[in-house]
């Protein structure tokens, strides 16, 4: 019974460390090393003159002629964090290729070029749904639109794509892209 007893006690006393460590301090302080880097804690949100515009990590719709437009969502509605996947049709599936087609011919009347300069990501969703990047290609294909309906020098515009353009991390790994939330922002910024 004595056994039983200093086990019991032995057990108890382990249960409260542990809580104590794991339930209360290790929170504490990976809340802690969330406070030192706040933008990626919080869900890097965008603020355009004070005002929270969006997260920079989940893309979202824009429409008109005056934005750049990001890639197709397969997540819900269009780019529902709640319905992120991606549509698992093949490359055969003949839904997914009349899709694709119908979508570089929107793309291409939209943007007023030949159906052969359409890049890919202008007419795919992400595997996600939610890819808040496109391509250079396509923000340079968009360009002259977003220029004409703003009034403004298609260099201007330009130059903000370019600006808004991130490389390859660590130099070789992945692609160019461009985040469609900071460059709309860019574009409200100027006025």
């Amino acid at each position: 019974m004595l056994s039983f007893a200093r086990q019991s006690a032995a057990a108890l006393r382990l249960l409260v460390v542990l809580t104590v460590v794991l339930g209360v301090a290790y929170p504490l302080v990976v809340l802690g090393l969330g406070r030192l880097m706040p933008d990626r804690a919080d869900g890097s949100m965008l603020k355009v003159d004070g005002t929270v515009v969006g997260s920079v990590l989940i893309g979202q719709a824009f429409s008109g002629d005056e934005w750049f437009l990001p890639r197709p969502s397969a997540a819900g509605a269009g780019y529902d964090p709640r319905a992120s996947g991606a549509t698992n049709l093949g490359p055969n599936s003949p839904v997914l290729l009349s899709t694709v087609e119908q979508r570089i011919q929107e793309v291409a009347e939209r943007e007023g070029v030949d159906p052969s300069q359409v890049p890919p990501d202008a007419v795919t969703a992400s595997g996600s749904g939610l890819d808040p990047h496109i391509s250079p290609a396509y923000a340079a294909l968009q360009v002259p639109r977003v220029a004409n309906a703003r009034g403004l020098d298609e260099a201007t515009v330009r130059n903000l794509a370019v600006e808004a353009t991130t490389g390859r991390e660590l130099g070789f790994l992945g692609e160019p892209r461009v985040n469609v939330l900071r460059l709309n922002a860019s574009l409200v910024n100027l006025g």
